[in-house]
């Protein structure tokens, strides 16, 4: 059995957070804004970000970024690497190039010297027959249920996301699902979120009939409450939630659900979505307006969970 939810993250602190061109291509949510003084506010963004994060009773490991190579993107490690509680450590290909960099030795040494890795599944491979797989970004993991779901794009191929769950002996559920301009949404996990006990999703964005019925059939046999949003709230990172637990503190209890999701995020929801969602858990609402309108990604995308001890 994997565990669905953990107490301990590892961040990425920028040096050099920026517009990537290299991955604006088919990632719609970028845009540029303020490019002379987004590092500046990433940096901001992310320093409150990790304090906040603290004072819920996460464990967060933070990992300063390097100036060279030049990794503008180093603030969303979901992306390259992800841990399982197996001991398993997954390096995934990347589509742009200089995302690719982000694979950095020492954060990998951290990890292995810090952490009870006993294998390492390197997808790296693919990056050279063009098929990728960017981790938590292009799946969103059950891993109580051993279900993946995953929406097709540039990022996402099912010959990677075959070779994955293969590993680990899930299954997979692969859409397409496109935004409001008919794009291929980049990232699954801008789309849709699955905790333990709730599921957020843009099932509008699920144009197949069949796809949609059977992501949301999915769903509900594995026992999630389903809560839809629409375009307008995907837009604003309504679906990039991630459910974490609190390690505790003196203001929260061990074990404490929390779930993490941006200021824009909860501001999009409707009172009646943010009432359920809190009869469930402490919501973790951090501002990151600057990283996600120049990053295209918020703030489930910056958390890179541990799940080995």
């Amino acid at each position: 059995m994997y565990n669905q939810t953990t107490s301990e993250v590892l961040m990425v602190r920028p040096c050099a957070f920026g517009y990537n061109p290299q991955t604006a291509s088919n990632n719609a949510f970028q845009h540029k804004e303020n490019e002379d003084r987004a590092q500046k506010l990433a940096l901001a963004e992310f320093d409150s970000y990790v304090e906040l994060l603290r004072s819920f009773g996460v464990k967060v490991n933070v990992i300063e970024d390097t100036p060279e190579p030049h990794t503008p993107d180093s603030i969303f490690p979901n992306n390259w690497f992800s841990t399982h509680s197996d001991g398993t450590m997954v390096l995934y290909p990347m589509f742009a190039k200089n995302r690719r960099l982000e694979r950095k030795q020492a954060v990998i040494d951290y990890l292995i010297e810090n952490y009870d890795i006993r294998n390492i599944c390197d997808l790296t491979g693919y990056e050279g027959k063009n098929m990728f797989l960017e981790g938590t970004g292009s799946m969103v993991i059950d891993r109580e249920h051993g279900m993946v779901y995953a929406c097709r794009s540039p990022r996402t191929h099912e010959t990677v996301l075959k070779e994955f769950c293969k590993v680990f002996g899930w299954k997979y559920c692969i859409f397409s699902a496109n935004d409001s301009a008919g794009s291929s949404i980049y990232h699954t996990n801008v789309m849709m979120s699955v905790g333990s006990r709730f599921a957020v999703v843009c099932l509008e964005s699920i144009t197949d009939r069949a796809e949609r019925d059977k992501v949301s059939n999915e769903l509900s046999n594995a026992g999630k409450h389903i809560i839809e949003i629409s375009f307008e709230q995907m837009n604003n990172f309504a679906g990039n939630m991630l459910e974490l637990k609190s390690v505790g503190n003196k203001d929260i209890s061990v074990n404490q659900p929390l779930l993490v999701m941006s200021s824009a995020a909860k501001m999009a929801l409707q009172l009646n979505q943010i009432q359920l969602l809190k009869s469930y858990y402490n919501i973790v609402s951090p501002e990151l307006h600057n990283i996600e309108v120049n990053g295209g990604g918020s703030a489930r995308c910056m958390l890179a969970e541990i799940f080995i001890k």
